[in-house]
């Protein structure tokens, strides 16, 4: 068998082994290392292929896509700093628990540590930030290897999407030439199937839980973001029979398309009312229990911390359950699936209670409506934008000020829009590519809010649109510089404030629109904001610019809390 035969036979046999393992969505970065990977991949018709020339955009981008499909997506890089250039997203992924296969072309062993060029160590590159790393064989004639790289897909497969999900790197050394000769069909593996464990509670955590909940007289449900494969229905069905208030995070995916009868309990304006100590200060739960990630409001912090219940209950997939706190009482090791169903609920809730939280969220609610009337601000902007988004659409939102805007003016709906963004680690960076791999893979309207600063930390994210076909509204809420550390101690030390934090860099982004031929608009008004959202776009992509004032947004956000919080002194100090 001559060499190219013998790299044929082995890159269809990793690529064929991807596809059985359930691989269907591959993000490719050319280079020359990675060449038979690439084609490979290219020449089979079972994988949809997406192509982003900057490493760091497309690992963002296959990020995307793996949140929104729920199934691994696979990455493809060369050798060198072009793995390097993953590592953003692969921490994003590791900490949001989102499933990705990352194949990094690498030098033959003969060529690393010598000074070759583009050689660089990438063996376990990505260290404790991916679920396992594997250094696989050169390809060879030997039937042990074939053996070899179809089992190990499947574990590296088995692993990522094993709860809690996360990243894995298969390292694949090749020699030259790197040529392939093409297949029109896969090779038939040997390894048939790899079953998965189902996690649910053990009888033991059940019944604790069960006991939990009817013993409860001031129950709190609070959602997180849950995993992609979290089973919604079950979740309402659960919070009907419970019948306690629920505190729910805008990425839960409880705050929109509510039934109807469930509509009361949920509590969506919780950061606003718990800044309020009179309310704060009456309104301690005895049990709480949490699903999915710890909600990132600081004022609900705070109120967890001084209220300290005796029991606090956390239901997450992972064993390193997610206690920042250190208030969890009790962990059940579980995914959020139709085993709520079997919860037998006989509550003894006081309705008193749970009709306080509601009677604050509405306060909380009518003020907030109040403002979109009167204000302009960033926020009242952000709101503007919730209120028309349309039906069956979803939104993608930045870190930083536009997540704090969603989850302060996104009220609860019927509405269907789904509220996505990366808050693994919590950073700017990927924030375009993460949206565009959300869009492809759920093909639905969608509308990134990001700051300039974020945009401008992923600008070549827009480069996607050039080899795919993508539908986005992107509105850039550009308030020249970073409008978070406003809100923040380092605000209060004008010394170097501006030029360390507030880093205004005097751009607007019509010429960047021009460049990628995406339609543009320039928005300063609600009523010109309105209108621009009203008006059906012309081109795939738009870029709508959004000017704000990041004083004002301070002051105006500020007065709103005053407002809401003179209302709860008023009701709860009566």
């Amino acid at each position: 068998m001559s060499e190219k035969e013998t790299l044929t036979s082995y890159v269809y046999k990793l690529v064929a082994s991807l596809y059985e393992a359930g691989a269907r969505d591959v993000v490719v970065s050319p280079g020359s290392r990675s060449t038979p990977l690439a084609y490979a991949f290219a020449s089979s018709k079972e994988f949809n292929l997406y192509r982003q020339v900057d490493e760091r955009s497309a690992a963002f981008l296959a990020l995307g896509i793996a949140k929104a499909s729920v199934r691994p997506v696979v990455l493809v890089c060369t050798s060198g700093t072009a793995a390097a250039n993953y590592f953003p997203a692969i921490v994003e992924a590791s900490y949001a628990r989102v499933p990705l296969i990352i194949l990094t072309a690498d030098r033959p062993h003969e060529l690393r540590e010598v000074g070759a060029p583009q050689a660089i160590d990438q063996v376990n590159l990505y260290g404790k930030q991916v679920k396992w790393s594997v250094d696989f064989p050169l390809p060879d004639t030997s039937t042990g290897t074939m053996s070899f790289i179809e089992r190990h897909i499947v574990r590296a497969m088995s692993i990522a999407t094993t709860a809690p999900a996360g990243p894995v790197q298969i390292n694949v050394p090749f020699r030259e030439p790197l040529l392939i000769n093409f297949q029109e069909t896969l090779p038939v593996g040997t390894f048939v199937e790899s079953y998965g464990a189902e996690l649910r509670p053990s009888k033991k955590a059940f019944n604790t839980l069960e006991a939990a909940i009817n013993k409860a007289e001031k129950g709190l449900l609070i959602f997180g973001e849950m995993s992609p494969g979290a089973d919604i229905e079950a979740v309402w069905d659960f919070i009907r029979k419970v019948k306690w208030p629920v505190l729910v995070e805008s990425l839960s995916h409880l705050r929109s398309n509510i039934p109807e009868d469930c509509m009361d309990y949920i509590i969506d304006q919780y950061d606003a009312i718990l800044k309020n100590e009179a309310f704060k200060n009456s309104m301690a739960p005895d049990t709480i229990i949490r699903f999915g990630a710890q909600l990132v409001s600081k004022p609900l912090s705070l109120f967890l911390t001084l209220v300290k219940p005796d029991t606090f209950i956390v239901i997450d997939e992972d064993p390193m359950f997610r206690d920042s706190l250190a208030i969890a009482t009790h962990h059940i090791h579980a995914g959020v699936s139709d085993w709520l169903e079997d919860v037998t609920v006989e509550s003894i809730i006081d309705t008193i209670y749970r009709s306080k939280w509601i009677a604050a969220n509405d306060i909380a609610t009518k003020h907030i409506k109040q403002y979109l009337v009167e204000q302009s601000d960033e926020g009242a902007m952000a709101a503007t934008l919730f209120t028309n988004l349309p039906e069956a659409s979803d939104l993608f939102a930045s870190s930083s000020m536009p997540i704090r805007d969603v989850d302060t003016f996104f009220n609860k709906t019927v509405k269907d829009v789904k509220v996505f963004a990366n808050r693994g680690a919590n950073g700017i960076d990927g924030v375009v590519s993460t949206a565009f791999g959300m869009q492809l893979a759920r093909q639905r309207e969608t509308y990134l809010l990001i700051g300039d600063l974020a945009f401008l930390h992923d600008v070549n994210g827009l480069i996607t649109t050039r080899y795919q076909a993508c539908n986005m509204t992107i509105v850039v809420m550009n308030n020249d510089g970073g409008g978070i550390f406003s809100y923040l101690a380092q605000a209060t030390e004008e010394a170097h404030y501006e030029e360390l934090f507030g880093t205004p860099s005097g751009l607007n982004f019509k010429e960047i629109a021009v460049m990628y031929g995406a339609e543009y608009q320039a928005v300063e008004t609600k009523e010109a904001f309105v209108e621009v959202l009203q008006t059906p776009k012309q081109k795939p992509l738009r870029l709508i610019e959004v000017f704000t004032n990041r004083q004002v947004n301070v002051e105006t956000h500020r007065k709103l809390w005053g407002a809401i919080g003179e209302e709860l002194d008023a009701k709860w100090q009566a």
